[in-house]
């Protein structure tokens, strides 16, 4: 496993005065993955970055299509609550880390937290394969995103272009091909600062987008009532809430703190802080104008929208700016996901006696993480359903991992007392999250059933 054990580092200073021990492996008795992925070398301000490019993804621009379900209140109400039981979410599980790094078994993986505080089995066949998954699926969502974007720039020059969507996921494939090879999650740091700027440019693009064609008499008239007879608004809604889930979701907190250097005290916070700056920044601006502007006729992706008909809304150069910005952080997401799936490869295939850059693990390394880009890119040109696709992850992997994993594992390190306001409010939110999962799981697989007459293998939507 992950975990570092004690060893003989000696005691650092920690914050407010307290000892930290942060013990860590000798480099033999750590796995490959571990080693040379998960490095720990990073501060709370690359924190920051990687969190912010893990949760401030271009599944943001689905959030107007998820009001198209619940309608102005519900949707605004749905956004808020997911900031907030994220945020705190995310946090108990940064101190639950932090407490065990304390001790001297610092978890690097999630499937680690789970091994040592649920069992071992509850590692190996839920939380492993759950956080596989969502990772994995947000790599292929992503694949198929750029491709989409990159379709939407090639209408705009060419409105009957014969080129279809299948080969510009392959494009946007190749490019993800280069960009795996980066040898661990601490090299990206610079990359998700980059990436950081651009999911603020194009929250901006679209926000500005929506606002612009909302105002003028070239957008569509504005209606926010919800389509669909008393069924589907139920099952609707709870489709909407797996697309929130999904746009918070994150999956890879653990890992991301494992980049941090020791003390880790405190630096999740901070991070968090950072992100969620840019989240109530760009997903509120981003909901709200995107729905003002397009009512029930909101796509999946709201940059579609900027299109009516093969017709722009918008000048041209405009839509081209904001996909470009698009494709271009949807290649560092894609990356920040491919790391649990780094790791495995590289704990399975790598030396950890060997140097990290010596012909033993170049190759199995590179061949490995060629291979796994490579099937994301054909599975996303085989289904090509972003919306669909979004919910589904929500629902049976975002929301298990992000909202009731860490209140569990809250309550199983520090056994708050059943009297505390504490107890009461994790309990809540697991009970409440757990019922609401299956029930979203249910109306993301329903939603899928009722589309599977448009679904073709390699369609060019």
């Amino acid at each position: 496993m992950g975990t570092v054990t004690p060893g003989s580092i000696p005691v650092h200073e920690g914050e407010g005065g307290k000892d930290i021990a942060q013990h860590t492996h000798p480099q033999r008795e750590l796995d490959a993955g571990a080693l040379f992925v998960l490095k720990s070398k990073g501060s709370w301000v690359h924190c920051g970055y990687h969190l912010t490019t893990s949760i401030v993804a271009p599944a943001l621009l689905s959030l107007p299509y998820a009001f198209t379900f619940l309608g102005w209140a519900a949707g605004i109400f749905c956004l808020v609550i997911g900031a907030l039981v994220t945020f705190y979410s995310y946090n108990l599980i940064s101190l639950v880390l932090e407490h065990h790094a304390q001790l001297g078994r610092r978890h690097l993986r999630f499937r680690d937290m789970a091994h040592d505080i649920l069992g071992p089995k509850w590692g190996r066949y839920f939380v492993g394969p759950i956080q596989f998954m969502v990772c994995y699926g947000a790599v292929i969502a992503c694949t198929l995103l750029g491709g989409q974007c990159m379709k939407a720039i090639y209408l705009l020059s060419n409105p009957h272009g014969a080129i279809k969507l299948y080969e510009f996921v392959i494009i946007f494939g190749c490019f993800m091909l280069i960009l795996a090879q980066f040898p661990s999650f601490h090299s990206l740091r610079h990359i998700n600062l980059v990436s950081l700027v651009l999911c603020l440019a194009y929250s901006v693009c679209a926000t500005a987008g929506s606002i612009y064609i909302g105002n003028s008499s070239k957008g569509p008239k504005k209606d926010y009532s919800i389509n669909g007879d008393t069924e589907s608004h139920i099952f609707g809604i709870f489709n909407a809430i797996a697309i929130i889930a999904t746009t918070y979701g994150n999956g890879i907190i653990p890992e991301i703190q494992a980049t941090v250097a020791p003390p880790v005290k405190g630096k999740m916070f901070k991070g968090l802080c950072v992100c969620y700056t840019i989240v109530a920044v760009t997903f509120f601006s981003v909901a709200v104008s995107g729905y003002w502007a397009f009512g029930n006729q909101s796509e999946g992706l709201i940059l579609n929208n900027f299109l009516d008909d093969g017709k722009a809304l918008v000048p041209k150069w405009f839509i081209l700016m904001s996909n470009i910005f698009t494709i271009l952080q949807l290649s560092a997401v894609g990356v920040v996901y491919l790391q649990p799936t780094n790791e495995v490869l590289e704990r399975t295939f790598g030396d950890p006696s060997s140097k990290e850059f010596s012909f033993r693990n170049v190759v199995p390394r590179v061949v490995a993480r060629s291979l796994s880009v490579i099937a994301a890119t054909t599975l996303a040109a085989m289904l090509p359903f972003f919306a669909d696709i979004n919910s589904v992850i929500g629902a049976f992997g975002f929301m298990p991992l992000d909202f009731v994993l860490p209140v569990v594992f809250y309550h199983l390190t520090f056994k708050p007392s059943s009297k505390s306001p504490i107890f009461w409010l994790n309990a809540s939110i697991g009970i409440f999250f757990s019922v609401l999962g299956v029930i979203a799981a249910v109306a993301a697989v329903r939603q899928i059933g009722l589309d599977a007459k448009n679904y073709r293998l390699f369609a060019n939507v």
